[in-house]
């Protein structure tokens, strides 16, 4: 029996810091046996990852997946570059969106969908000094905020 739910393997944190995230899609991996045994592992990093269109296929580029300790000669290179599976339709508005000035897609998460390895994609847009100082004036507002009502119902 397949486990129902979703198990998150790697979040990557910096991209909601350096970018700002316009749009949401989900991909499955291709993936050999080993990958998939590292990953339920937690052996995963997305931080320097990319993704790359090719001839209306979505790769994503140096997302490091650890080798498997007991896979011995079944391993393939960590870094390797691996092929996404979505929808023609997907990767065609990707490609449009993507072509517009200071977009790039960037993988946002790594998890397992009832038992599926799937890769949240962002459609993202570079954010300037001022935009991160203006986000983290926000989150002090808000924390402020909070603050006061917590010791006002205490």
């Amino acid at each position: 029996m397949k486990s129902e739910g979703t198990k998150l393997v790697a979040n990557n944190k910096k991209a909601y810091h350096d970018f700002f995230i316009e749009d949401k899609y989900e991909a499955g991996i291709s993936l050999v046996g080993t990958e998939v045994k590292s990953l339920r592992d937690g052996k995963c990093s997305i931080k320097e990852a990319y993704v790359r269109i090719e001839n209306g296929e979505a790769f994503v580029v140096g997302m490091n997946i650890s080798p498997y300790e007991k896979g011995n000669i079944f391993n393939r290179d960590p870094l390797r570059t691996r092929k996404l599976l979505m929808h023609k339709c997907e990767i065609n508005k990707l490609v449009g969106d993507s072509s517009e000035q200071g977009f790039t897609i960037m993988p946002l998460q790594v998890y397992f969908k009832n038992g599926r390895a799937k890769l949240e994609l962002g459609l993202a847009r570079g954010k300037k000094n001022y935009d991160k100082r203006q986000v983290i004036a926000k989150k002090d507002q808000r924390r402020e905020v909070e603050r006061e009502f917590k010791v006002k119902n205490l």
